[in-house]
């Protein structure tokens, strides 16, 4: 699975996100190489570390589904053109998950 996404300068900041293949999770690439569920203390990549870093989780397709590169500012946290999606994908959906409504309490 793969979709299109805007091509980020090299020196962007940037980091890596995908999903965990077992759970469909959201994930991303700390900066030690393994993945986190929570956006905290994710790596922050630019120029060449980030193509090697990218290479490196697209080598683990299996583990994790589709990796990419996500605009982040310089201390991690979400930005750029996508930042609205990327902000989702980082604090979860906009709406209750998994909660089901009673039909009658939808007057």
């Amino acid at each position: 699975m793969t979709s299109v996404r805007p091509k980020l300068k090299p020196e962007t900041p940037k980091t890596i996100t995908a999903w965990e293949t077992a759970s469909g999770k959201v994930v991303w690439l700390r900066a030690d190489g393994s993945w986190s569920q929570t956006p905290d203390n994710i790596g922050v990549f630019t120029g060449e570390a980030a193509e090697d870093a990218l290479a490196k989780a697209k080598a683990q397709e299996g583990i994790v589904t589709d990796p990419y590169f996500m605009e982040v500012t310089e201390d991690g946290k979400v930005a750029g053109r996508e930042t609205l999606r990327e902000s989702i994908r980082a604090n979860g959906p906009t709406v209750p998950y998994g909660v089901i409504i009673d039909e009658r309490e939808k007057i």
